[in-house]
């Protein structure tokens, strides 16, 4: 299905947004200013735009530990994201949740969660409540090439496909659990065909280009929506570096890497753009206002009180 310009373009504003989110994000963890791990959605943005721009207002999604593209892409307000980040008060979590906990329920988005294949029993549930209370709404949960090789992967599915539950399981397979090779923990090269042993409807798609992950969205979405139950998609893609921000990722192949970087999902989506007409200077003004967006959010975040320690120890009691 194709999308008009003024989509394209909005597509686009939030590939861009993530990727500049990321880098700012890691020049703000390099400073200093951000404690914890940050894992980088580099190289994957794409998938979570083409998946929430195919979703309605009322879908669900849950993340992982890797979810700032997830987030954004849900509609999240970056002013919070940010703030979030620094562990001020202003966060979506009042600056005591950080990188890999962030939430939006305004948004529908239920929260990533930093315990790799843990957030698929919970998207389990929330289709199950969907499916109770007769409402027309689709979960998407995000998940990994290393969560389908945990026992939550097989047993989620299976009930889900039993009570035929409206859940969609994105397989974000970027190659890599950690610094794990796909190949070293599985003899075949696809994981979407694991679903079939289930029963479940499964397909592939380019984790790299952002209308083919769309249109493989709104085909899923439609599938739920006809009671069949869940859908599983593979989305292939490569991240951009190590595993989080302090791992060089050394492990992973030059070749393979230069590969990806050459199908980077930014450029193909600006060349979506000029293929129906849109300038460069266009595109740069886009880029522009993105990033004029980031440098008021870091703003914000800096200028944003410190969580209050009583009300801290309060949360801590409660």
């Amino acid at each position: 299905m194709g999308v008009n310009i003024e989509k394209l373009k909005s597509i686009y504003r939030l590939i861009y947004t993530i990727r500049n989110f990321e880098h700012r994000g890691i020049k703000l963890y390099r400073d200093g200013m951000i404690r914890g791990y940050f894992h980088p959605y580099l190289g994957e943005e794409a998938i979570a735009v083409g998946v929430c721009e195919a979703l309605r207002e009322n879908d669900y999604i849950l993340s992982t530990h890797r979810g700032h593209g997830h987030c954004i892409a849900k509609g999240a307000s970056i002013d919070r994201m940010v703030a979030e980040l620094l562990g001020k008060e202003t966060g979506y979590c009042k600056g005591l949740g950080g990188s890999m906990h962030i939430a939006d329920l305004s948004k529908g988005n239920l929260g990533a969660n930093g315990v790799v294949g843990a957030n698929i029993p919970m998207a389990v549930g929330v289709a199950l409540g969907i499916k109770i209370r007769k409402e027309d709404r689709v979960v998407v949960v995000f998940s990994s090439d290393g969560a389908t090789c945990n026992g939550t992967f097989g047993e989620s599915l299976s009930l889900a496909v039993m009570w035929d539950l409206p859940l969609i399981i994105v397989i974000e397979n970027n190659q890599y659990a950690v610094s794990t090779p796909i190949e070293e923990v599985s003899r075949t090269e696809d994981l979407y065909p694991r679903a079939a042993g289930f029963g479940a409807e499964a397909y592939k798609m380019d984790g790299q280009d952002v209308l083919e992950v769309y249109n493989s969205t709104l085909k899923a979405i439609d599938f739920c929506l006809k009671e069949r139950g869940p859908v599983v998609i593979e989305a292939l893609t490569y991240r951009h570096a190590g595993h989080h921000v302090n791992d060089p990722g050394k492990y992973m192949p030059q070749e393979k890497l230069e590969y990806y970087k050459k199908h980077d999902p930014v450029p193909i989506c600006q060349n979506h753009l000029k293929k129906k007409g849109i300038s460069a200077k266009e595109i740069r003004e886009i880029e522009q206002e993105v990033e004029k967006e980031m440098e008021q959010a870091i703003e914000f975040a800096m200028s944003s009180p410190e969580p209050d320690l009583d009300e801290f120890l309060s949360e801590i009691e409660n």
